[in-house]
């Protein structure tokens, strides 16, 4: 049987309009402090889908042009976010080589005693930074898609309370193959990624 460490509790809560005003000031201030580094700012994650319950965590993209660019690391660092050096990469079941550049990023959190948010730093033109934008639109676009995957959210919580990682471990693959709809879907309407960012 596969063991799962123990971490904060996994707590999945109703849609909170809140969120999306939550996003707009805190993707202000990363505005003001990347400036132009920063391509785009998008709101991504359950908390940007309308009706979705959620843990109550902002997760922000910023796309940039060039990921090595060292004033990425220099700005965030400087407001006093919280690079995680750790999350340097995302899974995804398509793209099995953990090298691939497709697949790098760069990960930070909220300064100390600021709101939950998870800030992941993609590259422009990535499959990753495509992936979370196709998603959220496939999601806000197919409401019996995203009252699924909320169930499934919600029973994942209830089997792993306190397992952040036995929570993944299913979520991950589902949202993979999820993906693959996501993909016919903005293929057959020709998609483009919504103008509502920062």
């Amino acid at each position: 049987m596969i063991q799962f460490e123990k971490s904060r509790p996994i707590v999945v809560i109703p849609y909170q309009s809140r969120w999306v005003t939550e996003f707009q000031q805190i993707g202000g201030e990363l505005r003001q402090v990347l400036g132009d580094t920063a391509v785009r700012i998008d709101h991504i994650g359950s908390t940007s889908i309308p009706d979705l319950p959620a843990k109550d965590i902002i997760d922000i993209q910023v796309t940039v042009a060039d990921l090595d660019d060292p004033a990425i690391v220099a700005k965030l660092v400087g407001a006093g976010y919280a690079m995680r050096l750790e999350y340097g990469r995302d899974e995804y079941i398509g793209i099995p080589d953990p090298d691939s550049p497709e697949l790098r990023k760069r990960y930070c959190r909220e300064p100390e005693g600021g709101r939950r948010i998870h800030i992941h730093i993609r590259q422009d033109g990535r499959f990753n930074q495509r992936y979370p934008l196709l998603f959220r639109d496939y999601l806000r676009a197919h409401p019996l898609m995203r009252d699924g995957y909320a169930l499934i959210k919600m029973r994942l919580a209830a089997i792993f309370p306190d397992s952040i990682e036995g929570y993944l471990y299913i979520k991950d693959p589902l949202m993979d193959m999820l993906f693959v709809a996501a993909q016919e879907w903005a293929q057959a309407t020709h998609w483009q990624p919504d103008e509502g960012y920062l």
